[in-house]
């Protein structure tokens, strides 16, 4: 597999992934995307795995599109559609990844350093947990490049992460964001110093590791499916059913013995 990006295990139960074209603010080209997705995919089906934190080589998380070229995407494109076709395909390709993100079991944690721009900004929406160093610089850049501000699924995540005034501002003008106003608005959970980035990103891990493989699955699936719900019934009727699944299983048993005994849960790895 291509060294565009890196997968290493900095602790059990935890995958770093790296995007690692740290020459070119790790910009997205097909081979970027195409290993990217690959990687998502061997992290869901590990089940020693349980938190993953995705992060960038160098000064900058992910610039976005390469401007200077991004090849050829992996689909089969249909010679007959000419440009258009390929255009498409290369869209669905980035785009697929941010629901990619989302249908990955384990949380992602965003450990955004330097620049978050166009597709590196959706990489950071896509993710459950988003933590920046100072050094972070965020913009919706896809206007500044003359097409629509509305691409990989920013249209629908932003808002509901910053407010819709908030967000139609910052995808009109395709401005920075520096790192401290993220957090003010809510783009980000908190900013750190950048050389502690990682060591902070490693502690949100480990308190997610801290509760039961089971419970944490079913809690991202939950909380995603709970945004595209349109009235609080149905959340509830959702949320109930996960419930459910979750009493009487191995997790939740361990995790009543762990309490009488006064000790830490022993979690057993999924799969």
């Amino acid at each position: 597999m291509s060294d565009t990006v890196l997968l290493t295990r900095p602790e059990t139960g935890i995958a770093l992934i790296t995007l690692n074209r740290p020459d070119r603010l790790n910009a997205m080209t097909a081979e970027l995307v195409g290993v990217l997705h690959a990687t998502l995919d061997e992290v869901a089906d590990d089940p020693g795995v349980r938190v993953a934190i995705l992060t960038g080589a160098g000064r900058a998380f992910c610039a976005g599109l390469d401007l200077t070229g991004y090849g050829t995407p992996a689909a089969r494109v249909d010679p007959q559609s000419g440009p258009i076709g390929l255009a498409l395909a290369t869209q669905e390709e980035i785009a697929a990844l941010v629901i990619h993100l989302r249908k990955v079991p384990q949380p992602v944690i965003a450990a955004v350093n330097g620049a978050a721009a166009g597709g590196g900004l959706a990489l950071v929406l896509g993710s459950d947990i988003r933590l920046a160093a100072a050094s972070a610089r965020f913009s919706a850049a896809f206007i500044k490049i003359g097409v629509s501000g509305c691409d990989i699924g920013t249209s629908w995540l932003l808002p509901r992460l910053i407010g819709a005034g908030a967000a139609h501002e910052m995808m009109l003008t395709g401005r920075l964001v520096e790192a401290d106003e993220a957090a003010r608005r809510g783009l980000v959970l908190e900013v750190v110093e950048d050389g502690v980035l990682l060591e902070r990103a490693l502690t949100e891990a480990r308190l997610v590791l801290a509760n039961s493989p089971l419970g944490v699955r079913m809690t991202k699936e939950t909380m995603w499916a709970s945004l595209e719900i349109s009235g609080l019934a149905a959340a509830i009727a959702l949320e109930n059913h996960t419930q459910i699944l979750c009493l009487g299983s191995p997790d939740q048993r361990e995790a009543i013995v762990a309490f009488l005994e006064k000790r830490p849960p022993r979690w057993v790895p999924e799969g």
